[in-house]
């Protein structure tokens, strides 16, 4: 699908999208800067940065199973973490992947974060992985914070579609997910691979027009 080279000014366009299509208009998209953080209160997200380190080395530590409900074979080191933070501007300017970290109240202490990767421009969607520090699970924030993030991926960002992908067993991702406004769409059969074996994972998705209301 082709689409329409929208101009500042005319109908349709808005401020932060990045507009994709062929010929003369821009192709290279990518994700806008966070000059305040999104909130509704008591949950506010804004883009991860360098001090979140030692509060997400400390997660790791605290759940020893966060690293398989994210993907990884193990948790990450603050070296990996700190090369991740060096080149979070370019990766998020280039459309690749963006980062963002969760917030409670009015305090700026890392409480979780949200990833937007597995992004596909020419398909106008992307993926996310979320994480909430332990001791502050069962309060809404997981719920919050992907509401706010598909809401700005899908109104400022120009996306259609965010998905969630996650084990089947994973009822709190689907319980947070499902009252952010996702849709459960059913079950990819085998999907992924974890400990050595391979998994069903559930789907999740929200589009524009879920929030067109």
């Amino acid at each position: 699908m082709t689409h329409a080279c929208l101009r500042r000014g005319e109908p349709g366009w808005r401020a932060g999208a990045r507009v994709r299509g062929y010929g003369p208009c821009p192709t290279v998209p990518g994700f806008p800067d966070l000059e305040a953080p999104l909130a509704n209160r008591p949950v506010m997200v804004r883009l991860g940065a360098e001090r979140d380190i030692p509060e997400v080395l400390i997660a790791y530590q605290d759940d020893p199973e966060l690293h398989l409900r994210m993907g990884r074979v193990r948790p990450p080191s603050g070296a990996e973490l700190g090369r991740l933070a060096e080149r979070a501007d370019a990766d998020r300017a280039a459309g690749r992947e963006v980062t963002l970290t969760i917030l409670e109240g009015s305090s700026d202490t890392c409480r979780g974060q949200v990833r937007v990767h597995r992004v596909e421009w020419e398909n106008a969607r992307a993926e996310l992985c979320m994480w909430v520090v332990p001791e502050s699970r069962g309060r809404g924030l997981g719920r919050g914070a992907l509401a706010l993030v598909a809401w700005w991926l899908i109104g400022k960002c120009g996306l259609e579609r965010v998905q969630i992908t996650t084990g089947t067993d994973n009822e709190p991702m689907i319980r947070s997910a499902r009252a952010a406004g996702f849709s459960y769409e059913g079950v990819l059969r085998k999907y992924t691979r974890e400990r050595g074996s391979r998994v069903d994972n559930a789907m999740l998705a929200i589009v524009g027009r879920d929030l067109a209301g």
